[in-house]
């Protein structure tokens, strides 16, 4: 006669807390082989990030390219043809650029270098008195008193110059390093952008059928916010810069262009630009005109650009896809630049963005799991 167990004895159900550690159990053994390939692609690339220069530039511009020559592939030419006409009106452009804002940088480093005199003069007689700093006795910074001061030390500042000599002729290889990385790049991004469908069609190749939905959806995503950053970020760099020079110029200032164009170029890291332009324009404004009044329009200009910032250029150009808290974005910036130095600077904000949509997707899923949700919650969406 068989008696029926008691109730305590039959075995309990799995909880879904259960059930899901059993399915990350066994999907970390069937892709724990897989990570290791990730980890030892991460250790390649930070070995090999000395090379990677060229090659990150070259595909940024090859996806910046990718979507004007699917275009001109749609009005009938060929894809090679199609990349030789991007080519030749880029840099067409970029040679007209340079023809005409080359000479302006010009005049305004020479203008630079042709006040240093006088700030020398007022930071000694007017800024480091109201500083209550004071030079040691018989010290002066004007250029003659440096000049008779190299004159009395020349031997020491001969020294110096062979010294600086010999640096420059060992550091040859790398001169020669950056100009053959100057031209390879274009070479780069000629051959990924003749080739980026058929790199997308073969990357794509190699995903698995079952996950493939779900990783073109995420696809599609990551492109619409690398697209928003990359594109909407140069596009705001270079009207930051047209403003602050424009409106530095208006107010007076003799180095507009040189310090408009260098606080729109580092505009990308938030408020960067508008700090460090702000300050090297009031200094400069300060010594050229003596005047604590002549201040408010340096105020005033970088005021109207922050505002045409955050209020315009970036909500337009760039949108609000992108999700990347201005925190972040300065984190990222320095974290990339300390572990892959230059070539982790250009790659910051792009693997920023994209590990922002993982991040997001991989919070759908966690709120949607019967881990988070637990016993009593609804089934998974």
């Amino acid at each position: 006669m068989n008696l029926p167990r008691p109730p305590s004895e039959d075995p309990a159900p799995p909880t879904p807390i259960d059930a899901g550690s059993a399915r990350f159990e066994f999907a970390w053994r069937q892709h724990w082989p897989w990570l290791l390939v990730l980890l030892a692609l991460l250790a390649l690339t930070w070995l090999l990030t000395p090379i990677l220069a060229p090659f990150v530039i070259g595909g940024v511009l090859a996806y910046l390219g990718d979507p004007l020559a699917d275009r001109l592939q749609r009005h009938g030419l060929s894809r090679t043809f199609s990349v030789s006409v991007l080519f030749l009106v880029f840099f067409g452009a970029l040679i007209a650029l340079m023809v005409i804002v080359i000479p302006l940088l010009e005049k305004q480093v020479i203008i630079f270098l042709g006040v240093i005199p006088d700030w020398l003069r007022w930071l000694q007689d007017i800024g480091l008195p109201r500083l209550g700093v004071s030079l040691p006795e018989g010290a002066r910074l004007d250029p003659d008193s440096l000049a008779k001061t190299l004159t009395a030390h020349w031997g020491q500042a001969g020294d110096l110059a062979k010294k600086v000599l010999g640096m420059l002729t060992h550091s040859t290889p790398t001169v020669l390093g950056v100009i053959a990385d100057a031209l390879m790049v274009p070479l780069v991004a000629f051959y990924l952008l003749r080739d980026w469908d058929r790199l997308v069609e073969w990357i794509a190749d190699l995903v698995p059928r079952p996950l493939l939905p779900r990783v073109a959806a995420f696809g599609r995503e990551t492109d619409a916010v690398l697209s928003s950053l990359i594109r909407g970020q140069l596009a705001v760099m270079a009207a930051l810069a047209l403003i602050y020079s424009l409106g530095l110029w208006i107010a007076g200032l003799d180095i507009a262009l040189l310090i408009g164009c260098a606080a729109g170029m580092v505009s990308f890291i938030p408020y960067l630009g508008f700090i460090s332009g702000l300050i090297a324009a009031s200094i400069a404004m300060l010594v050229q005109t003596q005047s604590l009044l002549s201040l408010l329009g340096v105020g005033i200009v970088f005021g109207i650009g922050q505002i045409l910032e955050s209020g315009v250029l970036t909500p337009t150009l760039v949108g609000d896809r992108i999700g990347l808290h201005p925190v972040a974005v300065i984190f990222a910036v320095l974290a990339g630049g300390q572990l892959f130095g230059f070539v982790g600077v250009l790659l910051a904000l792009p693997v920023a963005a994209v590990l922002a949509v993982m991040a997001r997707h991989t919070r759908e899923r966690w709120l949607s799991s019967p881990v988070y949700r637990g016993r009593s919650g609804p089934p998974a969406m």
